[in-house]
């Protein structure tokens, strides 16, 4: 053999470990030690614990605990990121094989009948013997391989790779949005029946008022103004009934399209109203810096920005020459097919190929000017993403906290003025106030008892969004590189 043959697979050996572009670093955005709420955080007196990874079970409600279960096995979008998963799984399968050899088998058997009006048919008819009639055979086994010298394939690889695993980290973040939006849903329908419980109470108010004005207005101990004004507050609380049941009908329709079902599916059990769930505990939140590693839709950002960086060297490796080994064994015969893998129909080719965009590279300047101009995006974008991860906590934990110090003060007001309104009724019967002060009372009533019911609603929504925003509900797992890894 001789050196320079030697040195040409030494040659590709030593390239072999060297891939031309940027390597992947992965970036650490600047973010606090700790979240500002998270000392009010602690703070609170709530009395269930809930942890990150299933955090539904924490507010102590079964329905809502398994309506969420429902929704992670049949929500029509987690099955509609389970399947970009599985593409971005045969990217990585492509990928994969570009950097192997390919073979190929090819046979074929032709039969021909020769034309002797043509230039060739009339010299082969002029031969003694000759026959119209030919057949051929030839089966050929082949194999190629591009040489990947400086490494394009291997970013293309590493791109695929980093899809995936942004592809598999989106799967989880809609996962993750499923439960909280479920549970979301849930509470805000439970909060709409608590709405509409005080407000059919105090139609019920109203009209047991009305009628005793009725009777004092038919003994002429009534005015007809007093008598108009309990007619108009009990048409303004029945006026607030509708849209509350509208509210109340949407959120069941929304749950149950959650639930991968067709709207009134679980209307009848949902009917029967139930308490507004509690926010439970938050235990360990972490650092803002976990949440790079906790949520998913982070992780998808920074796979994503990954994967741009390995194409800014697959568009580099356009600046080199690409090497590709071809070779070809078979058997080829014109005589008969018994003669077709004989010693004398034995063939062989072998082919080493060259291409190179030697006058292309303006155009390579402006593929990997835009790599690098897409790479520089994503990384703002993961960028952004973090300190928006971090807001979402911040504001999660601030509306926690004061929504539920909102329910607490609207509760005792709520009781001082259920106990005013009896007084003034009392009083208005002993003749010492007038019906507009009773009404009026009536009504900061209702206003105060709907708040406190938003208010409960909305420090439960608020909780929700902080499992969401610290990640909870999914637990990462490391991508198995042996499944993925060419062999």
């Amino acid at each position: 053999m001789s050196q320079r043959t030697l040195a040409l697979p030494l040659l590709f050996s030593l390239l072999a470990g060297c891939a031309v572009g940027p390597d992947y670093v992965r970036p650490a955005p600047s973010l606090p030690d700790r979240f500002i709420g998270e000392a009010s955080l602690g703070q609170r007196s709530a009395t269930a614990n809930a942890e990150l990874a299933a955090w539904w079970n924490g507010f102590g409600d079964a329905q809502l605990g398994r309506y969420v279960e429902q929704a992670l096995k049949q929500n029509l979008d987690l099955a509609q990121a389970s399947a970009r998963v599985a593409q971005a799984r045969a990217g990585l399968g492509v990928a994969n094989a570009a950097l192997l050899p390919s073979g190929n088998l090819g046979a074929q058997a032709a039969r021909a009948y020769q034309s002797v009006e043509t230039p060739l048919g009339q010299v082969l008819n002029a031969q003694p013997g000759f026959d119209r009639y030919g057949s051929a055979y030839e089966a050929n086994l082949g194999a190629s391989w591009e040489l990947d010298i400086f490494g394009g394939l291997r970013r293309g690889r590493e791109a695929a790779l980093a899809d995936y695993q942004a592809s598999e980290a989106g799967a989880a973040a809609t996962r993750l949005a499923v439960a909280a939006q479920t549970a979301d849903i849930y509470i805000t329908l439970r909060g709409l029946q608590a709405r509409l419980d005080v407000a059919r109470r105090q139609v019920a108010t109203q009209q047991d008022l009305l009628s005793k004005i009725n009777l004092l207005y038919g003994k002429g101990l009534a005015a007809e103004l007093q008598l108009r004004q309990a007619e108009g507050a009990l048409a303004q609380v029945r006026a607030s009934v509708p849209v509350l049941e509208a509210g109340e009908s949407a959120a069941m329709n929304a749950l149950d399209v959650m639930l991968g079902t067709a709207p009134g599916a679980h209307r009848a059990e949902l009917a029967a109203a139930g308490v507004i769930p509690v926010a439970p505990r938050i235990g360990a939140t972490g650092s803002p810096g976990d949440l790079l590693r906790r949520r998913p839709d982070l992780i998808a950002a920074e796979r994503r920005l990954a994967a741009s960086n390995a194409r800014i060297g697959v568009a580099v490796a356009e600046y080199y020459p690409k090497l590709s080994l071809a070779g070809t064994i078979g058997s080829a015969t014109s005589v008969a097919s018994s003669n077709l893998f004989t010693g004398g129909a034995s063939q062989a080719a072998a082919l080493l190929g060259l291409r190179w965009r030697l006058f292309d590279f303006a155009r390579i300047d402006a593929q990997i000017a835009l790599a690098k101009g897409q790479d520089a995006e994503l990384l703002a974008a993961y960028r952004l993403a973090a300190l928006r991860a971090t807001e979402d906590v911040e504001n999660a934990f601030s509306a926690l906290v004061k929504r539920e110090e909102q329910a607490a003060l609207l509760a005792q007001g709520e009781a001082s003025l259920d106990r005013a309104r009896g007084a003034s009724f009392a009083a208005y019967q002993r003749g010492v106030v007038s019906l507009i002060e009773v009404l009026q009372a009536d009504e900061s009533l209702l206003r105060v008892a709907d708040a406190r019911a938003q208010a409960q609603t909305e420090s439960a929504r608020a909780a929700v969004s902080a499992f969401k925003a610290l990640g909870g509900g999914w637990q990462a797992e490391p991508v198995r590189a042996a499944a993925i890894r060419p062999h």
